[in-house]
């Protein structure tokens, strides 16, 4: 009986996701679902592709925490639309949440739309929001485990992005295990090593980002 309840609220939000990504593209808007633990640098990095996209796409961004809005107030202050979703405890966002918050947003004059997921490397993984692309951070300081003991995230992704990559000369992690375990479950999606306190790797993941979109969009 448990697992017949599952699946019919993971149909459930599959059909919502759907409903989602068509309001959106009606809008011609792309969502991005930027997913990873808690402290893996989701807000910073999200704010340095801002600062690489803003003369390309018009940007809002929905930045979920399970409570507070030290992010939204962090973000509304470059001057983008925000949106604080909070989930009352809750370890991911669902897509009926997105469908219900979108509207806060001035959706006619947004190209793209971030949204930061809740600090989780389970749940989010499970639940599809609407979304064209699916950004996933792996920050140094997490160790190199992560891709074998959490494989559904990281393949269920778009793209793999090695964050805080400044640090790795300070922590023992095994960068090659990381991509030999990230090759193996999803091989044809790129990885990525940024620093968003330096920008090393910013433009190219921004440029990725720009054609992915573009793809979503036409």
């Amino acid at each position: 009986m448990e697992i017949k309840v599952l699946h019919q609220i993971m149909d459930w939000n599959e059909d919502v996701s759907e409903e989602v990504k068509a309001g959106l593209a009606s809008h011609d808007i792309c969502m991005i679902n930027v997913m990873g633990s808690p402290g893996a640098g989701k807000t910073s990095l999200i704010t340095s592709l801002i600062g690489a996209l803003k003369d390309r796409f018009r940007i809002g961004v929905i930045e979920g925490d399970i409570a507070g809005q030290v992010d939204a107030e962090r973000i509304a202050g470059l001057g983008i639309p925000t949106v604080q979703l909070n989930t009352d405890g809750a370890c991911h966002i669902e897509a009926m949440s997105i469908q219900h918050i979108l509207p806060s947003l001035p959706l006619d004059d947004l190209d793209l739309i971030f949204v930061e997921n809740i600090g989780n490397l389970v749940c989010p993984a499970e639940f599809r929001i609407g979304e064209s692309l699916r950004i996933t951070l792996l920050s140094i300081p997490e160790g190199d485990d992560k891709v074998e003991k959490y494989p559904l995230m990281f393949t269920d992704t778009d793209c793999l992005v090695l964050n805080k990559y400044d640090m790795l000369p300070y922590f023992d992690f095994d960068e090659q295990r990381v991509c030999s375990n990230y090759g193996t479950v999803n091989p044809d999606a790129p990885l990525f090593r940024v620093s968003s306190r330096s920008g090393d790797g910013i433009r190219d993941l921004a440029d990725f980002i720009t054609e992915k979109a573009g793809n979503s969009r036409s």
